[in-house]
């Protein structure tokens, strides 16, 4: 699956060069609101030295690391959801990635112009989420409104999906995200349709020195249940710790094809069974599907080689119900 991130916060908070430093990119990094109007998007290889060592140990002639798309979006101020500072464009700029994190400005540099005047993280991650709020309860109550209408007569679907909606309405009228929600609720194709942005996964990137950061922010952060890292973006970003906290919160997981021409990880959902994840090599592999050969990451390494793998009994044949587990090597086997 493609991962993609939206780069979020109020102007001049650091998200443009943040984005510059995972990218190794030349995009405009300015004193002032609304530097950046179009999305920049680069894309990122994910640092994993297993690659590096299967490659070798396969004599690959490619390595291929999973990759992460980030968005550069541009800053949201209070109002957004309304237009102000182009705000409905940044937001359904933000409809085309799966994930969020959120920059939050901790540093004390009174050089760098803050839109509020005063650097206050707290308010500061409140206001984006309100705009995100506000923007999701616009498109809820728009389709609340049909399928009120649609329940009417009588079709059960439609009063269900009416009913979750409006579980989604209030909790987003209590101020809390949707991704607060159960995934039972939020997988539910009523919720899916709609592409709701507090639905999407978040974490925050705390910029600022160490000794910048408010122990109240770390326990609001840790009230809302809510997963940061913490960056000094004047220093090089630490993009291993940025990335595995993303997949952490994404609950994501890789699993590695290898062999002569190539060596390639490959990023799904932690839980997914065999077919799925063969899938994202080719679509017919999900489909076709008869079995996967699997050895884990660490057996395959310390026999060798794939051929050793298997002859020391390493090597695992997986059916339909196997989930695959991060670090797994394997071999799809698929009808024709």
């Amino acid at each position: 699956m493609k991962l993609s991130i939206g780069i979020v916060g109020l102007p001049n908070v650091g998200k443009s060069t943040l984005f510059k430093m995972l990218t190794k990119s030349d995009v405009l990094v300015a004193n002032y609101p609304f530097a950046t109007i179009d999305p920049n998007v680069g894309i990122v290889p994910v640092p994993d030295e297993r690659v590096d060592t299967l490659a070798r140990i396969s004599s690959s002639a490619k390595k291929i690391p999973a990759v992460v798309e980030f968005y550069d979006i541009a800053g949201l101020v209070k109002g957004a959801n309304e237009g102000e500072g182009l705000g409905n464009q940044f937001l359904s700029h933000i409809r085309e990635t799966n994930a969020i994190v959120q920059v939050v400005r901790c540093f004390r540099q009174e050089d760098i112009v803050h839109v509020e005047n005063s650097v206050d993280p707290i308010r500061d991650i409140t206001t984006i989420n309100t705009e995100l709020i506000l923007k999701d309860l616009d498109t809820i109550q728009k389709r609340a409104d049909k399928l009120e209408r649609e329940s009417r007569t009588g079709d059960k679907t439609k009063k269900k999906d009416f009913e979750i909606i409006k579980e989604v309405e209030k909790t987003l009228n209590g101020e809390q995200l949707a991704n607060t929600l159960s995934q039972d609720i939020l997988e539910q194709p009523a919720i899916l349709e709609l592409n709701l942005l507090t639905a999407k996964k978040q974490m925050y990137l705390l910029n600022g020195r160490r000794e910048e950061i408010d122990p109240n922010l770390l326990a609001f952060l840790d009230s809302i249940g809510s997963e940061y890292v913490i960056q000094d973006l004047s220093q090089n970003v630490d993009l291993g710790q940025v990335i595995k906290k993303a997949y952490e919160v994404l609950n994501l997981i890789s699993f590695f094809t290898t062999g002569e021409d190539e060596t390639r990880a490959w990023t799904i959902i932690n839980g997914w069974k065999a077919p799925q994840a063969a899938g994202t090599i080719h679509t017919d592999f999900e489909n076709k599907f008869i079995r996967a050969e699997v050895v884990s990451y660490q057996d395959l390494v310390e026999t060798g080689g794939w051929n050793q793998a298997k002859q020391k009994g390493k090597m695992r044949l997986e059916g339909k119900e196997y989930a695959v587990k991060d670090g797994d090597v394997i071999v799809v086997r698929h009808g024709s």
